[in-house]
């Protein structure tokens, strides 16, 4: 009997479903070709598709020497590291699971692709790797492009222009105030924290939900939230300066500062819900907007309690008034995840999610809802493998034709 052979293309940066929104694994002869054109449609440039074609090529060739030979293309996730490895483990295992493959051979489109291989090798024997390397690139010119194509990217022009530019920009700016070189330094150390703790990308996200187009009604909202967040930074900077001349204490200018800061914000963070949940109806993610506004809702309580422990340093209001009011913003804050609850079981009962198919934001097939349970706020996935998996009803960012998991 001739082996049987799995010729197993690696896409681990999903850029298939990224730029064609085909999620992965891609099995079968058929469907590699229709995906490795639509990719190479999409983007011409990108290697991916060169590396599914040549698997298509290999098939060929083992096909037409007699082997048992099957073809696959799996996907990883747009944020290398864990996720992706995790999303390949788990489709090999699937395509494993339909196809009993004794050996496989790997076709990729750079050294980048190879950390498959340490996976791949505890699950199935691997013959031969196929490198898909572009004739006309000379190491060089390669690598004068690479660059020129990463620079395009979102996150590298951030890193490679966007920093040094704000740098140059909040010094330029403080030099103009007269607030000396504190601010930027403070200004950067709260990015540095951002970057450290991770909580950049999730801010980076946020901004790009906004709407910035005239024909849509939430610019206006956007445009709102952004004019009362730069009167905010006025205020703030007004109530510094006054505080300073009048050579208040550290903890008194803080006070004054946070104070004159946080007094417009809570209308800054209403605007911004308000255009937010706009365009995620418009784009028919209920769930997304309804954790947005349990999101802004904390938020301002947040603020409330800040700006009453601020009033307070500078002896604006008396304890007993700082403990009646931070006791009615947590009551609020109560009120405003009731309220969200309740908002979150009605959207599950209208949507009918039973036995619609479940995908992640990257992509990659989950399964089915088997069963959900309205009361307790969770939905039964199962898998393909039989297995049965539980989400919390925050965790559904759209529902249409089939659930987005986040």
């Amino acid at each position: 009997m001739a082996e049987r052979v799995l010729v197993l293309a690696v896409d681990i940066d999903n850029d298939l479903y990224t730029k064609t929104k085909i999620t992965g694994p891609v099995i079968g002869r058929t469907d590699n070709l229709k995906a490795a054109a639509k990719l190479a449609l999409a983007d011409p440039l990108d290697t991916d598709s060169n590396a599914m074609f040549e698997a298509v090529k290999r098939y060929d060739e083992l096909k037409a020497k007699g082997y048992s030979v099957a073809i696959a293309t799996i996907t990883g996730a747009e944020k290398e590291g864990y996720v992706a490895d995790s999303e390949l483990a788990r489709q090999t295992e699937l395509i494993l699971n339909k196809f009993k493959a004794d050996a496989c051979l790997l076709v990729t489109d750079g050294a980048s692709d190879n950390r498959v291989i340490p996976i791949l090798k505890s699950r199935i024997k691997v013959n031969s790797v196929d490198v898909v390397r572009m004739k006309q690139a000379e190491q060089f010119e390669t690598t004068y492009f690479t660059l020129l194509e990463k620079l395009k990217e979102p996150h590298y022009a951030r890193i490679v222009f966007g920093i040094p530019a704000v740098l140059l920009l909040l010094f330029a700016i403080s030099y103009y105030l007269n607030f000396g070189w504190q601010l930027p330094v403070a200004l950067i150390g709260v990015y540095l924290i951002l970057k450290g703790f991770g909580l950049e990308e999730g801010l980076v996200e946020s901004f790009r939900g906004f709407g910035f187009s005239i024909d849509r009604l939430s610019f206006v909202f956007y445009l709102g939230s952004i004019l009362f967040f730069v009167i905010s930074l006025v205020v703030a900077s007004g109530d510094y300066a006054v505080a300073v001349a009048a050579k208040s204490g550290s903890l008194a200018i803080v006070s004054y500062t946070l104070e004159g800061f946080i007094l417009l914000l809570p209308i800054c963070l209403l605007l911004y819900l308000v255009g937010r949940v706009i365009d995620l109806n418009r784009k028919r993610m209920r769930y997304m907007a309804i954790a947005q506004g349990t999101y802004v809702g904390y938020s301002i309580t947040s603020l409330v309690m800040l700006y009453l422990v601020a009033a307070w340093f500078i002896g604006q209001i008396y304890f007993w008034q700082l403990l009646l009011y931070g006791g009615v913003a947590i009551l609020a804050g109560y009120a405003v995840a009731a309220f969200s609850s309740v908002l979150r079981k009605r959207a599950m009962k209208l949507s009918r999610m039973k036995d619609k198919g479940v995908i992640n934001e990257i992509g990659a097939y989950i399964g089915r809802i088997s069963e959900v349970d309205q009361k307790r706020g969770f939905i039964f996935v199962k898998t393909e493998y039989g297995n049965t998996i539980r989400y919390d009803i925050d965790r559904v960012a759209s529902v249409s034709d089939r659930v987005i998991i986040r």
